[in-house]
């Protein structure tokens, strides 16, 4: 099932961006993305235009997208999108930040591990973002997928 979720990034002394992430949580992939220097509504709808493109026509009839009861995800124009998709949406219990744990904990670990602080431009930070998902898509091996990096393990998996 994907998580989705969005984290915030400070960079270049006190500018702030956003990162809106989703994840499947078998594989650990990072489907879709999309990094913004807003939190209008525009930065879940990008990710989820992004999600569609990475997806494609292969969308499970039993698809759900789990996110916490943010003001983005309870947005009216954003379930009706979801469900043009054909993806049903799961929510968080309210109060309950244990439900969106595989995201949380993905984005502390990109936090401590990724050299953003130090970006000049909001572009600098993207390409850093961009690099970090491709490494960590294609290269982050992990004890709980056999001790393989999400990619790998999701061909794995489709070739089983």
């Amino acid at each position: 099932m994907p998580v989705y979720d969005i984290t915030y990034l400070f960079y270049r002394k006190g500018k702030k961006a956003y990162l809106s992430c989703v994840k499947d949580s078998t594989t650990r992939e990072i489907l879709a993305y999309h990094v913004s220097s807003s939190l209008q509504m525009d930065i879940v709808y990008q990710t989820l235009d992004n999600l569609k493109e990475r997806l494609g026509e292969v969308i499970h009839p039993e698809a759900l997208l789990h996110s916490d009861q943010g003001i983005h995800y309870t947005h009216p124009e954003f379930q009706k999108r979801v469900r043009e998709m054909g993806i049903r949406q799961s929510m968080s219990r309210r109060g309950n930040c244990l439900d969106n744990a595989p995201m949380e904990s993905f984005f502390g670990h990109m936090k401590d591990e990724l050299d953003y602080k130090d970006c000049q431009t909001f572009e600098s930070l993207e390409l850093n973002i961009k690099d970090y998902m491709e490494e960590y898509n294609y290269n982050r091996y992990q004890w709980t997928l056999k001790k393989m990096a999400p990619i790998e393990y999701r061909n794995h998996l489709l070739s089983a």
